[in-house]
């Protein structure tokens, strides 16, 4: 599994989502691409109002802030 992580500069609430997914113990690791959406025109359409968001590259399932750790673990399906 590897997951997106879409963010961008300046976004408290991505600093926090992205503390919760650092601090969240995973094993094996998981890795992490990290997008910043100002970067496109496209992906801020799509994304502006909704980071930051976690998405699973092997299915597109999309997890929107904000979560929790349960939330994401079973995002991750880690339960």
């Amino acid at each position: 599994m590897q997951l997106v992580f879409y963010t961008t500069d300046n976004c408290q609430l991505c600093e926090l989502a992205e503390t919760l997914l650092v601090q969240t113990p995973m094993d094996p690791p998981i890795p992490v691409d990290v997008v910043d959406i100002a970067q496109s025109t496209e992906l801020v359409a799509r994304y502006g109002e909704r980071i930051p968001v976690l998405r699973r590259a092997d299915n597109g399932r999309e997890l929107d802030w904000p979560f929790t750790r349960d939330d994401l673990m079973a995002f991750l399906d880690k339960v």
